[in-house]
């Protein structure tokens, strides 16, 4: 993969390289935070809600389950307590695929960028 980088940096010219630089891949929490912009801000808004509301009320279904001294409404607050943690995971992966969807858009328009320029290029050497 580095020798095709490499092929494309010999034959882009310098404000091609900088314009290509300057739309390198933020940081994690740039694109963790970026998943609240954009047309589905308000699907993350949602699910970080859920999130927020399954992890509490997942805490105090543990809580209730180790205070009970009933073993069958301890299974109960258990099974509870285990079903909304399994749902903080899920919303949490679904996010986490979210941001990975965004990161390929991100790079097909790096590749379609610079296909453009090297036509560009290739159509003023013609």
């Amino acid at each position: 993969m580095s020798k095709f980088d490499d092929l494309i940096g010999q034959a882009l010219t310098e404000e091609d390289r900088a314009l290509l630089a300057s739309h390198a891949e933020p940081g994690y929490l740039a694109q963790a935070f970026g998943l609240f912009r954009g047309p589905m801000a308000w699907v993350m808004w949602l699910v970080n809600i859920a999130i927020g509301v399954s992890f509490l009320v997942g805490v105090y279904a543990l809580w209730q389950m180790t205070n009970t001294s009933d073993a069958l409404l301890a299974v109960k607050w258990g099974v509870g307590a285990l079903f909304l943690f399994q749902i903080t995971t899920l919303c949490k992966t679904f996010m986490g695929n979210r941001m990975e969807v965004n990161r390929m858009l991100r790079e097909l328009k790096r590749v379609e960028l610079q296909l453009s320029l090297l036509r560009g290029d290739a159509g003023a050497i013609r």
